[in-house]
């Protein structure tokens, strides 16, 4: 790397790993951190942030850190760097997903630095969608977004399809609020208002009345019978296109590619003026996640269930900064 002293290494690397902080990630656990070598930057899995209830085998945890790696190359791509990616595990650093060593290169394309500039204002929505379609031709450009990370999205254009997932979503979570384990989780990752926490769903992100759509798609129970969340005198009942992103395997490889495909396609959309709900109660419950997998996709497995829509509500987030997530290498 074109550096000429370790400052400006240092720089380079608070800068991605900023960037790479605004990953998308299940209850916005952000579980991750990084380390700096020099012009290497690292990136690990935090167990500390895994759902231990949900996420046993830390699935939805793995697909958050390649959610959180693909975010890190495109904010490498903006600053005219090539980042060589060498996906590894070490038993004497437990949790490390990948190197990423960073190198001269050309300078981004427009599709690069489009993709870059979604990364702040992606979020996540929760709850209906605006009636109207998807812009022409976008699915297909998700559909190819979701393939050059070796994943696939599956549209569910079948209404009796959508009426099934929806059911199946609204089963799981069910099942998952008799848990009281499950629900002490959800309680950790939901602060009450006005916390000062910069990691999980805070009641500016999810609406007050979970909203209905047709068919539904039940709602996480963030606010816990409490009446926190928005108001809103917008209220959408279109549940938008319905999409599963899939893989051909079911290891931990698969599931850092299903992260960095899902990243991909919400910047894409999010340049579109197109935001994501997602449902993943179904996936959280190995017997309907191999139901899924049997009945909707067609032998891949399933990673994520999602809507995809346009909503003009502008919901928050929040991110730790680079200080807290960047730790010396061992």
């Amino acid at each position: 790397m074109n550096i000429a002293h370790e400052v400006s290494e240092q720089d380079t690397a608070h800068f991605l790993v900023d960037a790479a902080a605004w990953a998308p990630s299940v209850h916005n656990t952000q579980p991750w951190w990084f380390g700096t070598r020099g012009s290497t930057v690292t990136l690990h899995a935090d167990p500390d942030r895994r759902l231990n209830v949900a996420d046993p085998d830390g699935r939805e945890m793995l697909i958050s850190c390649g959610a959180a790696l693909c975010t890190l190359r495109l904010a490498a791509r903006r600053l005219g760097l090539t980042p060589r990616i060498r996906m590894a595990s070490d038993p004497e650093r437990p949790g490390l997903i990948a190197d990423v060593t960073l190198e001269p290169a050309q300078p981004p394309s427009e599709d690069e630095n489009r993709m870059y500039d979604q990364i702040r204002r992606r979020r996540t929505h929760r709850g209906g969608f605006r009636p109207e379609g998807l812009p022409a031709g976008l699915l297909q450009a998700l559909r190819t977004c979701a393939l050059d990370e070796n994943a696939a999205l599956r549209v569910v254009a079948d209404p009796r399809a959508r009426i099934a997932l929806g059911a199946l979503t609204e089963v799981a979570e069910q099942m998952l609020r008799q848990k009281p384990d499950y629900c002490l989780e959800m309680a950790r990752w939901a602060p009450r208002p006005g916390s000062g926490r910069r990691d999980g769903v805070h009641e500016d992100a999810y609406p007050r009345d979970p909203e209905r759509t047709d068919p539904h798609f039940a709602q996480r129970d963030f606010a816990r019978g409490h009446g926190w969340g928005l108001t809103s005198d917008e209220r959408h009942g279109a549940p938008g296109v319905v999409a599963l992103l899939t893989t051909k395997t079911d290891e931990r490889a698969a599931w850092l590619q299903a992260g960095q495909a899902l990243q991909r396609v919400l910047l894409h959309a999010a340049g579109s003026d197109v935001s994501a709900a997602f449902h993943t109660q179904a996936l959280e419950i190995p017997e309907l996640r191999d139901f899924l997998r049997t009945h909707f996709c067609d032998g891949g497995h399933p990673q994520m269930i999602m809507r995809l829509g346009v909503t003009e509500r502008e919901s928050q987030s929040v991110r730790r900064p680079p200080e807290e997530i960047i730790r010396p290498e061992p």
